[in-house]
């Protein structure tokens, strides 16, 4: 399915309005999960996968589209309560801290299928919903927690903030300036301004880089995330450098080598000294043959 799926995300990542929900699920189709004995199924196609997480996420729109139509939310605060009462109530979508542990937590068709995971994918589950239930809801890249905002632009001034991984529990500005101020940032009005979509993908992208590096035996994940991330129009050229490493970890040593050259040719210009510690690495990496 990669081949497939890494066509279909780089045209998307190009797009003039990039999808952030089909691009973190094309995201996931890179993902093979340990095959279960018992299990002798076909694995889903990418089109089968796409088909049926769209499928869940209309679902959840239309129980938030009668809920709508039921109560008729005047303003952005009761259209949020009315968001958490449906997704983080009925539903159940929430996180807890196990769920920073779990690589499935960061996988948008197993969060759908879970109702769990981590606070950036829940909130695009909540924006995605909003979107196909004819509600305006942003995401909100709080540093360390992400969140929504229901509201703003697109739907008038007035916006108020909720929290899906808690179940949609409402914030004000204090609260949020809590959330950034824990994270070890100082707050700014400008981090509520919404996220833009290929930053949401990137950041997905890096919290599963982040997981896989803590448990060297992912390395096959971390470089299928780290390839995706470089697929992106904007990305660090840092990630070159990591793609180099993670192909020696994995056993291409020639393949490594080769990209560490590349990068080794880009530090050239401005850190010569870091270039030649690249030009070392892949050095070693070829010897690594003999």
């Amino acid at each position: 399915m990669t081949e497939q799926s890494r066509a279909r995300f780089r045209t998307e990542a190009r797009a003039e309005h990039p999808d952030p929900v089909l691009l973190c699920l094309l995201a996931a189709a890179e993902h093979s999960p340990a095959p279960d004995p018992g299990d002798h199924r076909e694995p889903p196609t990418l089109d089968a996968l796409l088909a049926a997480c769209e499928a869940a996420l209309e679902r959840h729109a239309s129980a938030v589209r009668q809920a709508v139509a039921e109560r008729a939310p005047a303003g952005p605060e009761e259209t949020a309560a009315l968001l958490a009462a449906v997704l983080g109530g009925r539903e159940r979508f929430h996180g807890r801290q196990s769920d920073y542990r779990r690589l499935e937590s960061s996988l948008l068709p197993e969060v759908l299928r879970r109702r769990r995971g981590l606070p950036i994918l829940l909130s695009l589950v909540w924006m995605a919903v909003g979107r196909r239930a004819g509600l305006t809801v942003h995401g909100v890249a709080l540093p360390g927690h992400f969140i929504v905002a229901v509201g703003g632009p697109g739907g008038g001034e007035e916006y108020v903030l909720a929290d899906p991984f808690h179940g949609g529990r409402l914030l004000d500005q204090e609260d949020a300036e809590a959330l950034v101020e824990r994270a070890g940032h100082a707050f700014s009005p400008r981090l509520l301004t919404p996220a833009q979509p290929l930053d949401v993908v990137h950041r997905v992208l890096g919290n599963i880089r982040v997981w896989a590096a803590d448990r060297p035996e992912h390395a096959r994940t971390q470089l299928w995330a780290t390839e995706l991330a470089l697929l992106l129009p904007r990305h660090p050229a840092q990630l070159r450098l990591e793609r180099a490493e993670l192909l020696v970890r994995t056993g291409d040593f020639l393949g490594g080598s080769a990209e560490m050259d590349a990068y080794a040719e880009i530090l050239d210009a401005f850190d010569p000294d870091a270039a030649a510690r690249v030009r070392q690495d892949a050095r070693a990496a070829r010897h690594r043959l003999n």
